[in-house]
């Protein structure tokens, strides 16, 4: 894809939430695990130093999103999807190439990361709003209906230690959902938790789609995104090999299986 020219002039390029040019991923990976200084020093005396191999999760990967489109991002487990969603939620930085956003952005990836297991469910609120970029007006406002979405009014004294898991991410997810972003990225946020918590965050994302929200959705149910998307891209080693409309990428997808 020749992604300058696709965006081409300043009224092309806001026209788009999000757009990826030319991303390259690169991770250290060590041959030999040292635990301690010693140990290192140790294999140094031993004539074994410390090796690492690198691996390409991302390698050229550019394309752009409209404003409003809810977008998917498929392909086998270890292709760098996830990557790719941490690159443009800024959790990680290419090695190069660039992210452009035009709005703001909720990442919806590892739910509940800056959570405190020591502190209450209630705090936990504030801490995990503030992460997200919400005041503590903002959250005083909206703490009785992420309460109410998450159905932990009774354990808001708690502490998280004590929480399943599934009481965690119904946490963590009612919260974030609160920050009314514009763009949302969604890292197989709706496999997790029981049946009826799936089809309440199911339903909010939908509802978030008819609301004109952008969205960024990563899943490996081919039905999800046949339902939610209209285009997709498919990644594969790192790879863009597909991009365009859902089923002609699924299509391919189940194909190059």
């Amino acid at each position: 894809m020749n992604i300058q020219k696709m965006l081409s002039g300043s009224k092309n390029q806001n026209s788009h939430a999000v757009i990826v040019e030319e991303i390259f991923k690169k991770f250290r990976i060590p041959h030999e695990r040292k635990i301690t200084i010693f140990d290192h020093l140790a294999g140094l005396l031993r004539g074994r130093a410390f090796s690492f191999e690198e691996f390409s999760a991302l390698e050229n990967v550019s394309f752009a999103v409209k404003h409003g489109e809810t977008f998917g991002i498929i392909g086998p487990n270890g292709c760098g999807k996830s990557t790719l969603l941490k690159v443009i939620a800024g959790v990680l930085y290419p090695d190069s190439g660039r992210v452009l956003i035009n709005g703001k952005i909720a990442p919806f990836l590892e739910l509940g990361v800056g959570f405190q297991q020591d502190l209450s469910a209630k705090d936990n609120v504030y801490l995990y709003g503030a992460v997200m970029g919400l005041t503590r007006k903002e959250i005083d406002k909206k703490y009785d209906l992420i309460m109410d979405f998450a159905e932990l009014k009774r354990f808001e004294d708690m502490k998280l230690k004590n929480f399943s898991s599934g009481m965690f991410v119904r946490l963590a997810f009612a919260t974030a959902i609160q920050t009314d972003p514009d763009i949302i990225l969604v890292d197989e946020v709706l496999s997790v938790g029981d049946e009826a918590f799936q089809k309440k965050c199911s339903e909010k994302i939908d509802e978030m789609r008819m609301a004109g929200k952008t969205i960024l959705f990563v899943s490996h149910s081919m039905e999800l995104v046949r339902k939610l998307c209209n285009r997709c891209l498919l990644l594969n080693e790192g790879k863009l090999t597909a991009i365009g409309d859902t089923e002609q990428v699924i299509k391919e997808y189940i194909r190059s299986s």
